[in-house]
């Protein structure tokens, strides 16, 4: 059986977010979509940006989006699209980003499809410059070299990051993304448009506010992370603004909610702001994946990692990205973690 199969790539928290989203390639590019609201194509990358520049590579720039295999805001289909639901200032939306002849293609529907496409530019990572990137170990400069399509994504949106990094706090990927999964389908709506079946909208933030304890209970979510997500929920208008605002301010604004602190404020501002240097700090995988990649040591804590990334000052989260694109992670030593049962308390 050697050598008929890939290498398993680990499924820590850490390593899944730092992955690539498998992206097929486009279909025939004369085909027409049917039913859609609007169109719009986009240059790979802002003004200035040389047109040799390649097109992002949606896996992964987009992959940081996607909570699990079976996110209902986010899918993959065969013939290259990523479909994306989201609950927008506007509405609901739905959109499908391709790239057809080396240039980015979008479609979208519902009350929030106009707002998506113009932020379109964004979350393709337009606003992102990987030229910044200066890289200081050998490492690094070949992944940097072989994945030439990573882009920053930065949503807008600041609850639709929020509320998934809350529900991975202190448990296995596994447990968080089927809570989510659970509450999205309950409490969500059918995404707009033609959108691939089983696709849902977030609930928006006063039905996250009412969810009963029970149903928290029957998701797997205990009573702090709960009530950390209804506090942000009540306060959502304040924390959507942090979307505007620098990282480090909009950090600040996001852990004056109690139950939200750095591990929390980073995982959504990477996300929501396109935060180029906003590394998480505070993750039981993150700092030993860093320390091994770079010197070897596993044991490397949040400080000593920072002291391993000070030489990407203003890069650090791209940094930290392209390490664990590198799939070199420390072999594991003890067995996984095993899943809580709190729904059968």
């Amino acid at each position: 059986m050697a050598g008929r199969f890939p290498p398993r790539t680990p499924t820590t928290r850490t390593t899944v977010r730092g992955g690539a989203v498998p992206v097929p390639a486009t279909a025939d590019q004369d085909e027409v979509v049917q039913d859609q609201d609007e169109v719009q194509d986009l240059d790979p990358g802002p003004a200035g940006r040389p047109a040799t520049t390649p097109p992002p590579d949606l896996g992964l720039t987009l992959g940081p989006l996607r909570r699990g295999p079976a996110d209902p805001t986010f899918r993959v289909t065969p013939d290259g699209s990523v479909w994306r639901a989201s609950r927008t200032p506007a509405g609901p939306g739905t959109i499908r980003v391709d790239v057809r002849d080396g240039r980015l293609a979008a479609e979208a529907w519902g009350a929030g499809g106009p707002w998506l496409l113009d932020r379109l530019p964004a979350l393709t990572g337009a606003e992102d410059d990987p030229t910044a990137f200066v890289p200081r170990h050998k490492l690094l400069a070949a992944i940097h070299r072989r994945r030439p399509g990573l882009r920053l994504t930065r949503t807008g949106l600041v609850l639709e990051s929020l509320i998934p990094s809350v529900l991975e706090q202190k448990v296995t990927a596994d447990e968080a993304y089927r809570s989510w999964r659970l509450l999205v389908r309950k409490y969500g709506e059918p995404a707009p448009g033609p959108a691939p079946e089983g696709m849902h909208v977030m609930p928006d933030a006063r039905t996250w506010a009412l969810i009963p304890s029970w149903e928290w209970h029957r998701a797997n979510v205990d009573g702090k992370r709960s009530a950390t997500i209804v506090r942000a929920a009540r306060a959502a208008a304040r924390l959507e603004e942090a979307a505007q605002m620098d990282p480090p301010a909009a950090r600040r604004r996001l852990e004056l909610i109690p139950g939200i602190g750095p591990w929390t404020s980073a995982e959504t501002v990477q996300r929501s702001n396109g935060a180029p240097d906003e590394v998480t700090t505070g993750d039981l995988h993150l700092p030993g994946i860093v320390g091994w990649a770079l010197t070897g040591d596993r044991t490397t804590d949040d400080a000593a990692m920072l002291e391993l990334l000070a030489p990407y000052e203003g890069q650090r989260h791209r940094a930290a990205r392209l390490i664990l694109l590198s799939g070199r992670v420390p072999p594991r030593r003890a067995p996984r973690m095993a899943p809580g049962k709190i729904a059968h308390l």
